[in-house]
């Protein structure tokens, strides 16, 4: 009896043209969100510079903390391309752990989601935890 798995097989021409259109469309979302970055860099100077107001300091945290999801996507779309075209899972966790923290930030009237929204970062830290463990351990 035979042990192998059976997989069906997809012709490589077909599998290279698939990656170009995923390597294409991750530059091009890239160029996007450096757009986006670019802008967020200009509102973040605006809020800065902008005193008078009691909010403009939550606006300024907030502005940071959308900054860095801006930053973190971006690096993990060059993450991709440096480590053999895969996304490393760590940095999933990373981007998670951040828009959590921007919600918290922005979103704090209830108490009761706020707990949840801190027990789900305390999930993400366990898991980025268990991920940086020699076992699981990948790169």
């Amino acid at each position: 009896m035979n042990d192998q798995v059976v997989t069906p097989k997809i012709p490589r021409a077909i599998a290279n043209l698939l990656q170009w259109i995923l390597n294409i469309g991750l530059i091009v979302l890239a160029a996007i969100l450096a757009v986006f970055l670019g802008k967020e860099t200009v509102n973040l100077v605006t809020v800065l510079f902008h005193r008078g107001e009691e909010q403009s300091a939550y606006l300024l945290i907030e502005g940071i903390v959308i900054y860095f999801l801006y930053f973190e996507f971006i690096a993990l779309i060059i993450k991709y391309f440096l480590s053999g075209y895969h996304f490393p899972l760590r940095y999933f966790i990373y981007i998670g752990i951040t828009a959590i923290v921007r919600l918290i930030i922005v979103d704090h009237k209830n108490p009761m989601d706020t707990l949840i929204y801190s027990a789900a970062i305390l999930v993400l830290v366990v898991t980025l935890w268990l991920a940086n463990s020699r076992r699981l351990k990948r790169e």
